[in-house]
């Protein structure tokens, strides 16, 4: 195994005291720029997740044959994750009822509300909204988290597929796999009628299960084994399809989720999640 640690606040005095706490004789090993890995095989390493935690550097124990050319497929959330925003958040601030809405969205990101319901009670403040603000949120507010062009410029040279499934809707999403160039977006469609959201959403809502299936599908079209997906997120409707990969990332995500994920990016950019599976 290895114990990859990272993030801008990494200094020697860091490093040292780390390996102190781990013991062995090898010595870590640069990756990236604010990133290095040490070979061991100790298995309890809640001394160092402590100190690491309270010294803002992200740490993660990764088997040997977790390496970014034996995987095949990465889904990854989009709102928080691959981008910089909660789309529904900007859309509601066009109408000056951001709070009441950002309110509904923190609680269903913590798992503490139905998503689809919530998705359809935020859906319904915005009736009436004129269909240009959507691109407005588009060119002023909506840019890719730090990372994410380097994950997926990553993911293509290691012949990994990616898919952005999205509770956020289509006009997003599809701006975002051509930003970054992912393979597949899967996402909700607002109703609009006269060029005005009627409040309404079109077909089947993608929550927490619909991510989780869009995976499965996906992955057996391409003939993939469990254990060569990747899932991405941050919100409690990302848990499924991150339990359903074989590796779940928790992306600067809400306490629940990193609970339950294999690993966690708290003081990285995306880009961390290549140097959990490169040494």
């Amino acid at each position: 195994m290895r114990l990859v640690v990272q993030g801008r606040a990494i200094t020697v005095a860091h490093l040292t005291h780390i390996h102190r706490l781990i013991g062995g004789s090898t010595q870590f090993m640069q990756i990236a720029e604010h990133a290095y890995y040490l070979p061991t095989n100790e298995t309890d390493i809640e001394a160092v997740r402590a100190f690491c935690a309270e010294q803002q550097i992200d740490c993660a124990f990764v088997p040997d044959n977790q390496r970014l050319n034996r995987y095949g497929l990465c889904v990854m959330d989009m709102d928080s994750t691959l981008i910089n925003i909660e789309c529904i958040d900007e859309i509601a601030a066009m109408m000056g009822i951001k709070p009441e809405i950002s309110k509904i969205t923190e609680a269903a990101m913590r798992g503490e509300l139905d998503f689809a319901a919530s998705l359809r009670k935020r859906v319904t403040l915005l009736k009436g909204l004129d269909e240009s603000a959507l691109q407005r949120v588009i060119d002023e507010r909506l840019q890719a988290n730090p990372g994410a062009h380097e994950w997926i410029a990553a993911c293509k040279a290691n012949n990994i597929k990616t898919m952005v499934v999205s509770g956020g809707f289509t006009m997003f999403a599809n701006h975002v796999k051509a930003l970054l160039g992912l393979d597949y977006a899967v996402s909700n469609t607002f109703e609009i009628v006269d060029g005005k959201l009627t409040g309404h959403i079109l077909g089947d809502i993608v929550d927490a299960d619909r991510k989780a299936q869009e995976l499965l599908k996906l992955r057996d079209q391409l003939g993939l084994k469990p254990e060569q997906t990747i899932g991405i997120g941050d919100g409690a409707n990302d848990l499924k399809m991150m339990s359903a990969a074989g590796v779940g990332v928790a992306y600067h995500a809400k306490p629940i989720v990193q609970q339950q994920a294999t690993y966690a990016l708290n003081h990285t950019g995306l880009d961390g999640v290549i140097n959990l599976f490169t040494a």
